[in-house]
């Protein structure tokens, strides 16, 4: 009997070739969308998951000879996802919502659905790998440096290694698309999606905005407490931005710390984003024993860089080899020990490398 994969088609390049090669590979796939509920805004459609990207994904599941599946999942993005990351930002936080839609949705409750449909696994179109071992199963980045998604898959189960599969972790993108092409796939031509997928406006701001009840402005602050000018509400503003402050300074500044329990933001120079280190919860270890050194990703576009952690009961300690820009509470760091992905955490507190 051949192994049965339930493959989740976000009707882009990257999910129907996974699905091709696992058809090439022998295995029985089939193809799953899930529905969010992604609401048009005026004059715009939603980048992804919307009904356009679901009958895409059903046309190429036509081309492959697959069926093709089509699941609610628009009161568990809302739930696990939206609010949360509407939350957090009321906060005066970053959250990253692609950690949470990973966690909780596609290897959460999309793998359970999976297993009771009678699938033995469940298949992306992330640039990821999955090793075995004597020991168990090893999350470890893909062969495509540039398109490597660990830092968003940090948060799975461990336990759930072994049900999951990514066709796509010995390819470079380019090698992707030309297969997309050669089969004739027709999304073979599509463009990327790079935006949030429920984030139908033009930015996050202006969604989070529509969101929330009440939005206040309030001070700008520098690192002495001397008022510099007001601000719109802290919804709108990030650690280590430098435009949209309205205020004029002998030099450039950038927010450094946002409190919104004070409703305050407090900006300083760029030497001031410098961090020594930080701490992080809400933990996800995959790998027991750790080097001495690892190499910590505090943002996806940022480069490891090298720091030692110590583990304090439920949270870590991060002490950067050399000090670390726009740290941001809110974000995930995650961990790596040469290709392999240790594990990770969310950042709560940051140490600044000027005090």
């Amino acid at each position: 009997m051949r192994k049965k994969v339930l493959v989740a088609m976000s009707g882009g390049v990257d999910s129907s070739v996974a699905a091709l090669i696992l058809i090439e590979q022998g295995y029985q796939p089939a193809g799953v969308t899930m529905c969010l509920g992604v609401k048009e805004a005026e004059g715009e459609k939603p980048r992804c998951c919307g009904p356009d990207a679901i009958e895409d994904a059903r046309r190429v599941c036509e081309r492959l000879g697959i069926p093709h599946y089509a699941i609610d999942y628009a009161n568990d993005l809302e739930e696990k996802v939206i609010q949360p990351f509407i939350a957090e930002y009321a906060r005066g936080r970053t959250p990253n919502p692609c950690v949470k839609c990973n966690r909780y949705l596609k290897f959460g409750t999309l793998l359970d659905k999976a297993r009771a449909l009678g699938f033995d696994y469940l298949a992306t179109g992330h640039y990821a790998g999955i090793e075995k071992t004597e020991t168990g199963y090893l999350l470890k980045r893909p062969k495509d440096k540039r398109k490597d998604q660990t830092y968003f898959l940090y948060h799975m189960d461990p336990e759930r290694l072994a049900a999951i599969l990514f066709p796509l972790a010995p390819y470079l993108k380019e090698q992707v698309r030309e297969m997309a092409l050669k089969a004739h796939l027709p999304v073979a031509a599509k463009p990327e999606s790079q935006d949030i997928c429920f984030v139908t406006q033009k930015n996050y701001q202006a969604f989070v905005a529509g969101r929330l009840p009440e939005i206040r402005p309030g001070l700008i602050l520098d690192k002495k407490g001397t008022p510099l000018g007001e601000h719109r509400g802290v919804v709108f503003y990030t650690v280590g931005q430098r435009g949209g402050l309205g205020i004029s300074h002998k030099v450039p500044l950038y927010v450094v710390s946002i409190d919104a329990a004070e409703n305050r933001i407090v900006v300083g120079e760029k030497k001031d984003l410098q961090a020594k280190g930080l701490i992080a919860d809400d933990l996800n270890i995959l790998v027991r024993d750790w080097p001495q050194t690892v190499y910590a990703k505090i943002r996806y576009r940022k480069k490891e860089t090298p720091c030692s952690v110590s583990f304090e009961e439920d949270r870590l300690r991060v002490t950067f080899v050399d000090a670390q820009e726009a740290v941001t509470p809110g974000q995930s760091v995650v961990f790596y020990d040469g290709e392999v992905v240790l594990g990770g955490g969310i950042i709560q507190e940051v140490f600044s490398a000027t005090c």
